[in-house]
């Protein structure tokens, strides 16, 4: 079996093609790229799906937690806890803006952050006293909201901003006790999301997004992303060159929000479906491999399955693992390799210090296998079985 990709766009592109090069056209004959209509129409359709008042789209997924924290007056002083396990912008924000980021171990049967270790985490910063706990950077990694039951009441008690960072979890959802269900971006007291992509969501190139219900908070996210312009007078074509703050330089092009508004509808009716058709063949083919232990989705999440993630057995030889499957043309991919808390960026700071076990076992044998809507079931199969053949 040929041309299995890890995460197969031109699949997708081909399936949705029209809608898209109309979008695309449509921007090209406007010559609107910077600040069209459809980035506002695209904000209107995206906070809507959500839940939320206000969707403010910006140049990647990165910015949008830097502008979000920004919004909130994070900054020198202030403790950001982190999952430990997690792509490095959750970490790199917060650092970047002065913060001190503090990582915090995770579930090894969820990746996402845990309750216990957070706790853990926030009462030694107490006690050392030399920073002030501020903000949480909840991940809804692979796809699978946060424990929101568990994190969101320990943000309560400590009077920290819960952060939820969807960038891998756009089109999740968690069904609380009473059977209500919130959408991924409307868990925490702001969320961001990434279009990079190979998201769940994605653009072709760069785009994010902030959601808040909080209208003050969204005409500050609005300046900042374009240079700290006058929120006063957003509509005024001259409020760029009236600059009240510092801001930055991180707008969503028209072409990417024509591209996604072109996605978006197959996205929500469709390829969630899909995805999880996916993940649940992937599970029941490889659910009784000796060795393996496969994703789990807990009571009442919905994932929209970023990665589907295996872990090894420790021990096992994962490099000899994947050049085996790259023999049969199966790509892998491996999220992620090392610990926050030991990127070289933050050695010698007190975001090393970090007691993560988990975390540390993960990035020695989790392995991600190829998931997107359009594979198909004899794809999924082929897959399970050769690398019940490797291991």
């Amino acid at each position: 079996m040929s041309n299995i990709q890890f995460r197969d766009l031109q699949r997708q592109y081909d399936y949705i093609k029209d809608a898209i090069d109309a979008n695309i056209s449509n921007v090209i004959k406007s010559a609107h790229f910077i600040s069209g209509p459809e980035v506002r129409e695209l904000e209107n359709t995206l906070a809507s799906y959500v839940g939320v008042k206000h969707c403010i789209s910006c140049a990647n997924g990165t910015d949008a937690i830097s502008i979000a924290l920004m919004a909130h007056g994070v900054g020198t002083g202030d403790a950001v806890f982190v999952p430990d396990f997690t792509f490095f912008s959750s970490g790199e924000c917060p650092a970047a803006i002065g913060a001190t980021p503090v990582f915090v171990d995770v579930d090894p049967a969820t990746y996402n952050i845990a309750a216990s270790s957070l706790i853990s985490s926030v009462e030694k910063v107490i006690s050392e006293g030399q920073l002030t706990p501020k903000a949480v950077v909840a991940v809804d990694l692979f796809g699978q909201p946060f424990d929101v039951s568990s994190i969101r009441p320990i943000c309560e008690k400590y009077n920290l901003l819960l952060l939820e960072d969807a960038a891998q979890g756009f089109g999740g959802s968690y069904t609380d006790e009473q059977g209500q269900k919130h959408m991924a971006c409307s868990l925490g007291d702001i969320a961001t999301t990434s279009f990079f992509p190979a998201k769940p969501l994605g653009c072709y190139g760069d785009g994010g997004a902030i959601f808040t219900n909080d209208d003050n908070i969204a005409l500050l996210c609005r300046s900042i992303a374009v240079h700290g312009k006058d929120t006063q007078n957003l509509d005024d074509p001259n409020a760029k060159y009236n600059n009240i703050r510092l801001g930055m330089n991180s707008r969503l092009d028209t072409l990417q929000a024509g591209v996604l508004l072109g996605k978006f509808p197959v996205f929500k009716d469709e390829e969630l479906e899909k995805v999880n058709h996916v993940a649940s063949l992937y599970s029941e083919f490889l659910k009784d491999v000796n060795g393996l232990i496969i994703p789990v989705v807990n009571e009442g999440m919905y994932s929209s399955w970023a990665q589907y993630t295996v872990q090894l057995s420790e021990g096992a030889d994962r490099s000899a693992i994947q050049k085996k499957l790259k023999a049969d043309g199966i790509p892998t991919n491996i999220y992620y390799i090392k610990p926050m808390h030991l990127q070289g960026a933050f050695s010698g700071t007190r975001s090393a210090e970090a007691d993560c076990p988990n975390t540390e076992r993960l990035c020695s044998t989790v392995l991600c296998l190829p998931i997107h809507p359009y594979l198909s079931d004899s794809e999924v199969q082929f897959i399970a079985e050769k690398l019940r053949a490797a291991l």
